[in-house]
């Protein structure tokens, strides 16, 4: 009985280690993003800025079978534009994206697509370029904070490979930096849809 035990015992620990090796709890993923910000008015001024292109990077890690944690990375550059009094701003910047959140997995469609719905916050670093042309003098990097809810379906390509279909719909105060007449006191919102692959491990 005794040698039972003992022989039972390190077999169900290698199974249930095998088991959790072949379980994909952790995933990164890289795509390729469209930044698309409306504009806003307010305190005199009206704020708008330049459709550009960036990347978002991605780690989850899912806490079980409907729910990830998440940690992603966004790197954008585009030009904010001010109007006031007839005069035009515009100031280019280094956008950085920091945000965190839950991931809510979704029923499987059709057995192959994996929809999902995420929701979460952190900040935009906004951080001039110092571009000869598109500059104003003093312009200080600014952060704000940022609300994001959004969606995606994944599609596996190969085993442990998926493509991703994704949108990010970011809500904040617009930027100022710094500049007490570049001031909206208003809310705008960015559209942020991606496409890239997920690699599960």
């Amino acid at each position: 009985m005794r040698r039972s035990v003992f022989l039972t015992a390190p077999a169900m620990v290698l199974f249930a280690m095998a088991a959790a090796a072949q379980e994909s709890r952790s995933e990164i993923s890289v795509q390729g993003t469209g930044f698309l910000t409306q504009s806003a008015t307010g305190n005199g001024t009206s704020y708008d800025a330049t459709q550009t292109a960036g990347v978002l990077g991605t780690y989850r890690y899912r806490l079980n079978h409907w729910l990830s944690a998440e940690g992603a990375y966004g790197f954008e550059r585009n030009t904010q534009k001010y109007a006031l009094n007839s005069t035009d701003f515009r100031i280019q910047s280094n956008l950085h994206q920091f945000t965190g959140g839950l991931v809510f997995a979704l029923p499987v469609v059709k057995r192959r697509f994996s929809p999902y719905l995420l929701t979460g916050g952190g900040i935009l670093l906004f951080d001039p370029t110092g571009s000869d042309t598109n500059n104003v003098f003093g312009s200080q990097t600014q952060a704000r904070g940022v609300f994001q809810y959004g969606g995606g379906v994944d599609y596996p390509i190969l085993r442990r490979v998926s493509l991703r279909a994704e949108y990010r719909g970011l809500i904040y105060s617009t930027p100022d930096f710094s500049f007490s007449t570049l001031r909206t006191n208003s809310i705008t919102h960015t559209a942020e849809p991606s496409i890239g692959l997920a690699f599960h491990f």
